[in-house]
């Protein structure tokens, strides 16, 4: 099947790379026009260019206001309208409560949940009907982690955000979920794994880490017309951590 977003907009957060970027070749291919944001312009602007005349880059620091109102407009002056958000940026800082600052703690909080309620707050207002907001949680936005704990706060709150909104935003005919990913080949989860000794994904039922492509089939379902019935609701894709009793 091809073709599945054809005629829709999309704007993805945090595209330059890594599940952002395979979310934005996927939606290309499918026939989605796409704005890419991100703070790494040289490497967002590249994967721009190099997805064609469907493809437009814009600086977006998740946690300015001024920044979606710019991305969100070039979406709609670009491309005449905006279909699909994907809040897919986001930042992790480890270290055990007693030694994380305060800054550090509200660094992240202020990319992965107030950047995320800000892409809802503008996209929203300008969306169509039959439009589709997708926000990248994790797996410790279900069950918690020891030395994350701003992270862990961070995607329990894009949780809850997720199911307030799809309230809020049900008969506008906006869709609101949420995805859950576990170990996924990105830097991100480079940095974690390399906190835990030995390998934990060999005890998983699908015993490998994610690719992002993977995620990124997960969110064509749901930015298509295929998911029309699901709203508020959480999708994992984690190999099977969540159900492995060892790994909790």
């Amino acid at each position: 099947m091809t073709g599945r977003l054809e005629g829709k907009v999309a704007l993805i957060s945090g595209a330059a790379k890594g599940q952002g970027e395979a979310e934005a070749r996927l939606f290309i291919a499918e026939g989605a026009a796409v704005v890419l944001g991100d703070i790494l312009d040289e490497q967002g602007a590249a994967v721009a260019a190099s997805l064609g005349d469907r493809a437009r880059y814009v600086h977006l620091d998740v946690s300015s206001q001024d920044d979606w109102v710019q991305a969100v407009r070039t979406a709609t002056d670009s491309f005449g309208g905006l279909d699909v958000l994907i809040n897919n940026a986001g930042i992790i800082r480890m270290g055990m409560m007693a030694d994380v600052s305060l800054d550090d703690y509200m660094s992240v909080i202020n990319v992965n949940q107030v950047g995320c309620w800000l892409g809802m707050k503008s996209a929203s207002t300008v969306m169509r009907t039959g439009g589709s907001i997708i926000n990248i949680s994790s797996m410790n936005g279900v069950i918690p982690g020891a030395g994350i704990m701003s992270y862990v706060a961070s995607k329990f709150a894009i949780r809850g955000m997720t199911k307030a909104a799809a309230l809020e935003l049900g008969h506008k005919g906006i869709r609101v979920n949420s995805i859950h990913p576990g170990a996924i080949l990105t830097d991100m989860a480079r940095a974690g794994l390399g906190r835990i000794e030995g390998n934990p994904l060999a005890g998983l039922p699908i015993p490998r880490i994610g690719e992002p492509e993977e995620v990124a089939r997960l969110a064509l379902f749901l930015a298509s017309d295929e998911s029309s019935y699901s709203t508020g609701s959480e999708f994992v894709i984690d190999g099977g951590w969540l159900i492995t009793p060892a790994l909790l």
